[in-house]
């Protein structure tokens, strides 16, 4: 796989380097590891713990009967698992694997007791797996998290891909058709925290809408299932749900993005600010949009939501991810 496929990693934050489409990568990103090290400040193509997205106030209010303080790097949140998250950390591998009859690329990372300030050592197995179906190209990832460590009975878990997509080959994203596969959504502070209830968004998403700069930006979580209660901290054994789709009609490259998981982050890069380096072009708003599957956002801290977060010692946390990317004929 590592040889013939149109995918490019990195061991920094099992980071998804390339992503091609007919000879076009259509993520955004560095062309040599110490380049991420020193410039990726918005995360591209990162795997994103211990805990992606925001948690309210950098507080962990319950966990193992105390309290835990994080670090507020996204003030007065913690984001993406602090500063030094899983996406800023080296991963052993890749290690060439047969999985299911497939070639797989496994990176690991044991992430220490305190590590961001959260409890537990656990140990995250991130396996990546190439393919083809009908004329579509197939990436897929698959996350599994235990917590090998004796320091406590339980910490927290919430793992995405921080891809950032871009199918036009231009400098923003200006032109390309969205359209996503639920209308339900987690209202938001203005801090980006939920307030704890499950809406239907203003917008109307499920049916196609252009992106770019002159149109709506988003920034936004998005529900697939709200029926919370059977959400699983290991939701691998679920049927892959398609959550967004897009298309470019120039470039005429399609994208869909499906999981297993229950939610996910729709962000069209409004904010991204990464200046030329050593001949990687400027990166600026709109340049490349994110979606990121993942568990409610701040559902530690919420009685109805943590379930989907709380790894105890003995069970598994899981997740599927799964990219399809092909180019319409002329």
């Amino acid at each position: 796989m590592a040889d013939q496929s149109p995918v490019k990693f990195t061991s920094l934050g099992a980071i998804i380097q390339e992503l091609n489409v007919d000879g076009q990568n259509i993520v955004l990103g560095f062309t040599r590891k110490e380049l991420y090290e020193k410039y990726n400040t918005p995360w591209f193509g990162a795997t994103i713990g211990r805990v992606a997205n925001r948690i309210k106030d950098a507080k962990i209010q319950s966990l193992n009967n105390q309290e835990y303080e994080l670090e507020k790097n996204n003030d007065p949140n913690a984001l993406h698992g602090g500063s030094r998250g899983w996406g800023r950390r080296d991963f052993e591998g890749p290690t060439l694997l047969q999985r299911n009859g497939k070639d797989t690329l496994l990176y690991t990372y044991t992430s220490p007791h305190l590590d961001g300030g959260y409890p537990g050592t656990v140990e995250i197995k991130v396996f990546y797996t190439a393919g083809k179906e009908d004329n579509r190209s197939v990436l897929s990832i698959e996350y599994e998290v235990e917590l090998v460590g004796d320091e406590c009975n339980e910490t927290i878990v919430n793992v995405t891909n921080h891809s950032y997509f871009n199918l036009t080959g231009g400098e923003t994203v200006d032109g390309t058709l969205a359209k996503l596969l639920t209308q339900h959504y987690l209202p938001l502070d203005n801090t980006g925290i939920p307030f704890g209830r499950i809406d239907v968004h203003p917008s109307k998403v499920t049916e196609p809408f252009t992106i770019g700069p002159k149109k709506e930006a988003f920034d936004d979580v998005f529900v697939m299932d709200r029926d919370v209660a059977r959400i699983p901290l290991d939701t691998r054994e679920r049927p892959l749900q398609l959550l967004a789709e897009f298309h470019h009609p120039e470039s005429r490259i399609n994208l869909q993005v499906h999981s297993t998981e229950p939610a996910f982050q729709f962000y069209t890069g409004q904010g991204t600010n990464v200046a030329a380096v050593d001949g990687n072009p400027s990166r600026g708003p709109f340049s490349g949009f994110c979606i990121e599957p993942s568990r409610f956002v701040n559902a530690i801290n919420e009685p109805d939501w943590r379930h989907m977060v709380v790894l105890k010692k003995g069970d598994k946390y899981g997740s599927k991810i799964v990219y399809k990317t092909w180019k319409d004929p002329q």
